[in-house]
């Protein structure tokens, strides 16, 4: 079996992936996504905190860097962002995407519960003190 340290790394990365692809994808896509969010009710001008909240967190975990903060906050982004934009449960795909991000935020509160692992900078700042 795979080290622990190994799978903590490997864990994390495999979930700010899709934060960090979206994050990058709004920069590119500015327009059309505020566009999409102010269809939605959310104000466009949201838009830069969303992508640092997915940058920043995203890079944070990734790192392992205040882990437990950052995987929390991703967590309640998660689960806002499936309230919001995700209700329409006669819609199988909306339904799926509300389940989908449940879960992700459910990943994210494991990590926040047991920490970023031997494999980052969470760690590092650890054995300093």
């Amino acid at each position: 079996m795979a080290n622990s340290a190994v799978l903590f790394l490997a864990g994390r990365l495999a979930l700010v992936a899709i934060f960090l692809l979206a994050g990058l994808n709004k920069i590119s896509a500015y327009e059309g996504t505020a566009g999409w969010m102010e269809s939605m009710g959310v104000p466009g001008v949201m838009l830069p905190l969303v992508i640092a909240l997915e940058l920043g967190a995203g890079l944070a975990i990734a790192f392992g860097l205040f882990t437990r903060l950052a995987a929390l906050a991703i967590a309640g982004f998660s689960v806002a962002s499936a309230l919001i934009f995700h209700l329409d449960f006669n819609d199988q795909i909306q339904f799926l995407m509300f389940w989908k991000n449940i879960a992700i935020a459910g990943g994210f509160l494991v990590l926040a519960a047991a920490g970023a692992g031997n494999l980052s900078l969470d760690a590092r700042r650890q054995q300093e003190v």
